[in-house]
């Protein structure tokens, strides 16, 4: 069953660090938001392999926003 990750912020996309089809363990560092200056990393809810990564760096992002999906 697939997992959405969402951005727990506003802000902007400062770096990705999986790309799609990368195997992943929970509490694994996906991505990067930039908010107020400050960088806050995003963790993998859940272990799967990366299925859709729906932003890329220098996007901007709504709170609960869908960042990318795990299967």
């Amino acid at each position: 069953m697939a997992q959405e990750v969402r951005a727990p912020l506003a802000g902007n996309i400062f770096n990705v660090l999986v790309e799609p089809g990368a195997k992943v363990q929970e509490d694994d560092e996906l991505l990067v938001i930039e908010a107020l200056k400050m960088e806050n990393l995003v963790y993998s809810p859940c272990a799967g392999t990366v299925k859709e990564i729906r932003v890329k760096k220098g996007d901007k992002v709504d709170e609960d926003a869908v960042l990318l999906v795990i299967e």
